[in-house]
């Protein structure tokens, strides 16, 4: 363990709540993943060090003990070496206590060992995929090309060389123990690089080490109906494969809907503008309107204004989270025609005098 400052480790604050310190660390273990920087023993390491921050000062009762004296473990007994009291174990030699060493008491007190590296689940990958707006309405099966990280075929996903001889660790000269520091407490644990046994393979030469491989591959995929600019399909098992055997991460299916030149989707309803006549607007009149599905009627009752708006139950766009559909509205613009011959503007004149009153007082009482 680290003799760092965890507070300062994590660039938190001593009174910092969980809620930063949690924020503080995601942000840190994304930036230093060892998945995200390969290779990188400096990021590895820093990694390491801020998971262990973490795993103090998360718990209300650890981050207590640390706060009172520098150090934790699970058997960690508070006593006479508080923080800062100048207590140190540096210089004294204790291989000779008992029939095991004093620094081996002390790392298992202080749990240093260090399990070997863990499978780890593989990561999530996210695919781009453009279809039409009636595609996007009925749905749509397809194939995709992508690429992913698979599980490397000659070391079968281990790293190592299957004909290649074991060598000492490189961390740990082939003792198996590194020397770990915590607070003032000086003590060895196990190293993590070898898992304790002091050897090490040698690398597979076709992935270097890290167990995969990049592949192209084609998948038969299914969007399901109603799907949206932004929607997300997941297709389990579909991403990168593990870590020494871990289980694979998934595929993301994120669409792009291309817009429709008359109809408007907005949630799971769809919307559209239908011209109608003066007269159809005055008498009423039964018109035939488009939808996602054909041609519908619609019934437009006498003294319709321009700009009123009808429902269509049941003819919008299928919904990704229920059974039912949206609805589809249609809004009607009132189209004026243009009157070139004297008998229509003499009908006209008679429509006004038979009808007579100013849309525009009512307008300008309010």
């Amino acid at each position: 363990m680290s003799n760092e400052d965890y507070y300062r480790l994590l660039g938190v604050k001593r009174e910092a709540s969980a809620d930063e310190i949690k924020k503080a660390y995601r942000k840190l273990a994304r930036k230093y993943h060892p998945d995200v920087n390969p290779g990188d023993k400096q990021a590895e390491e820093r990694f390491k060090r801020i998971s262990e921050a973490y795993d103090v000062l998360s718990d209300p009762k650890k981050r207590g003990v640390y706060d009172a004296y520098g150090t934790y473990s699970d058997n960690f007994q508070p006593g006479a070496a508080p923080r800062d009291s100048g207590f140190d174990f540096a210089g004294f030699d204790f291989s000779n206590f008992g029939n095991s060493g004093f620094s081996d008491i002390f790392s298992q007190l202080f749990h240093g060992e260090t399990s070997a590296p863990r499978p780890q689940k593989g990561e999530d990958l996210e695919y781009q995929i453009s279809i039409g707006f009636d595609e996007a309405l009925k749905g749509l099966q397809t194939r995709i090309t992508y690429t992913r990280k698979d599980q490397c075929p000659a070391c079968s996903g281990k790293g190592l060389s299957s004909s290649g001889k074991e060598r000492p660790c490189p961390s740990c000269q082939g003792s198996g123990k590194v020397a770990q520091a915590h607070g003032r407490m000086r003590f060895t644990s196990t190293c993590p690089q070898c898992g304790g046994t002091g050897q090490v393979g040698k690398q597979c030469t076709q992935c270097n080490g890290e167990g995969r491989l990049r592949k192209t591959e084609n998948l038969e995929i299914k969007i399901p109906a109603g799907v949206q600019t932004g929607s997300r399909i997941r297709f389990a098992g579909k991403g990168d494969a593990g870590i020494l055997g871990g289980p694979p991460g998934d595929l993301y299916i994120v669409s792009t809907v291309s817009p429709h030149p008359f109809f408007e989707r907005v949630g799971d309803n769809i919307y559209c503008k239908v011209p109608i006549t003066v007269t159809e607007a005055a008498l009423g009149a039964k018109i035939e309107v488009p939808t996602v599905d054909g041609k519908a009627m619609l019934k437009i009752p006498p003294g319709t204004q321009s700009g009123q708006k009808f429902r269509l139950r049941g003819k919008g766009a299928p919904s990704l989270r229920a059974t039912t559909r949206g609805d589809q509205f249609v809004e009607v613009k009132i189209v004026v025609p243009r009157v070139a011959d004297e008998r229509s503007k003499e009908i006209l004149r008679e429509l006004a005098r038979l009808n007579p009153g100013n849309p525009r007082n009512e307008a300008l009482h309010f």
